[in-house]
């Protein structure tokens, strides 16, 4: 099994992310690739199109503001090895009002016009195993490259109203596929916050 460390970024990575990475297991025939650019689905596409042309079977999606455990690899490929084509890791978003970057609803919904807007609703629940999701963020996703090919050309093509992820995501269901979510495996999303004197009467 050829799998495809694949790595978006603009210019510069975190150090916790760095960190991850050298302690990171890496089971089977491992590559890691790197694409930067200030257009993140252009980085996509360039590396989804490296897996296809490269002869990866699978893709481990990595962000570069993750921290994660060296087993992070190993898990998502367990899950993987049971059949299926997709499977991400939990993760939160970086700021107020913290969410899990995992989705119950990716689709479009009528407002009281009657016009359809984008529309994207975090689960309120995580269960302890896995669990089928509408979307999810990109921070931690292992998939098939044949799912990749499935979904067609340009599959990171931000919708309207939605990011590159949720895109690729809602292509994917409406190509068959589905999309998996192990609540088992929780990660950290690398974060900023402002140091003053309430935060340090806080502490």
């Amino acid at each position: 099994m050829r799998t495809l460390i694949a790595i978006p970024c603009m210019d510069m990575v975190h150090t916790l992310f760095f960190a991850s990475m050298i302690a990171l297991e890496k089971p089977g025939e491992t590559e890691v690739a790197v694409s930067s650019s200030s257009l993140v689905f252009e980085a996509r596409h360039l590396l989804a199109r490296k897996a296809i042309e490269g002869g990866f079977d699978r893709i481990l999606w990595l962000d570069s503001d993750m921290h994660f455990g060296p087993d992070l690899m190993e898990k998502l490929a367990a899950d993987m090895d049971t059949g299926l084509e997709y499977v991400s890791a939990v993760y939160f978003t970086r700021k107020n009002p913290v969410k899990p970057c995992v989705y119950e609803i990716v689709h479009d919904t009528p407002n009281a016009e009657g016009e359809m807007i984008p529309t994207a609703e975090s689960v309120t629940e995580i269960p302890d195993g896995l669990f089928e999701v509408e979307g999810t963020g990109f921070g931690a996703v292992m998939m098939t490259v044949d799912l990749v090919r499935r979904v067609g050309r340009l599959p990171f093509y931000p919708l309207e109203g939605y990011g590159e992820d949720l895109s690729f995501c809602r292509r994917a269901r409406a190509a068959g596929a589905k999309l998996y979510c192990d609540g088992r495996i929780r990660i950290d999303h690398v974060g900023q916050s402002l140091v003053n004197e309430t935060f340090w009467k806080r502490t």
